[in-house]
């Protein structure tokens, strides 16, 4: 069967992009998710796709919740992810991270990265989580356009993503907050795809994420990739490859991101508590994924 990979198109998909030109439709075709993991979420819910490479905190917060649309089959990303905190182009009262309480925070979607991270700011800044307030804007245009006409104050979204509207004036930065987690995991429908065909583009997806993050390519091919797909300076490339960190291989999951990422969500108060202790099979698909 020929598999539907949900992907936001972002840098962060470079070693996805180059798999696909390589593969040419042979066994997977990608499915653009411009709003990000709540969008993928959302299709892997309604059957539209049956792999998604997601964000962490939105994946594992949906399974807490009670999804049974997907189970975790793989990692993608294993170093953190820069959140920057962003608001209106013109002078306002926003100025620094600490001066958004009480204000309305935009996001993408219910469930999404973006609205996750907020808890996770507002956890670090000693804020009661219950007080957050949130409009959806969709995507990112609409979520610039609404710091922009004041209806939110601000919203977060990763950082070299929105830096080309920083750089071009449509936006500030005012902050940034990282992810206490490793930043993108992968997630399968549990009743679409048969384990070996998963597990096939599993194990080919991490040959070219090797290739790409190597030592070679980061000096010279990758920064040429990124540049020309995404149009990012130079500058902005090398200091995102310099920290970004891929798997070895992408079926791979380390039972403690799981864990300690549900440790910080319950803090925030993003999910509940479980009761009793978390049963390992909720959460991944162990005909396909090795715990580490």
């Amino acid at each position: 069967m020929v598999l539907r990979i949900g992907y936001v198109r972002e840098h962060f998909c470079s070693p996805l992009l180059q798999f696909e030109a390589e593969d040419k439709g042979s066994t997977f075709t990608l499915v653009e998710c411009p709003s990000g993991t709540g969008q993928l979420i959302s299709r892997l819910t309604k059957d539209e796709i049956d792999i998604a490479i997601a964000l962490t905190d939105p994946l594992i917060a949906g399974i807490a919740k009670g999804s049974e649309a997907y189970k975790l089959v793989g990692s993608y990303v294993t170093s953190p992810l820069r959140w920057a905190v962003i608001t209106g182009h013109k002078p306002s009262t926003y100025n620094q991270i600490s001066d958004l309480q009480g204000s309305t925070i935009g996001i993408s979607r219910n469930g999404s990265g973006s609205q996750t991270m907020a808890y996770v700011m507002a956890l670090q800044q000693r804020w009661p989580t219950s007080e957050l307030k949130f409009q959806v804007n969709n995507d990112i245009r609409g979520l610039i356009n609404s710091v922009n006409d004041g209806t939110t104050s601000a919203f977060m979204w990763e950082w070299f993503t929105t830096k080309p509207f920083a750089d071009a004036g449509e936006c500030r930065f005012i902050g940034q907050v990282p992810t206490p987690w490793p930043s993108w995991l992968i997630a399968a429908h549990p009743t679409r795809g048969e384990p070996v065909a998963v597990r096939t583009f599993l194990d080919n997806l991490s040959r070219h994420v090797r290739a790409f993050a190597s030592a070679e390519a980061r000096a010279g091919p990758s920064v040429k990739f990124v540049m020309d797909t995404f149009g990012y300076p130079e500058t902005d490339v090398k200091e995102w490859l310099d920290a970004v960190e891929y798997p070895e291989d992408c079926s791979t999951i380390p039972w403690n991101v799981i864990a300690d990422t549900l440790g910080v969500l319950q803090q925030a108060g993003v999910v509940a508590p479980p009761e009793g202790d978390v049963k390992r099979d909720q959460f991944v698909n162990l005909d396909v994924v090795t715990l580490v």
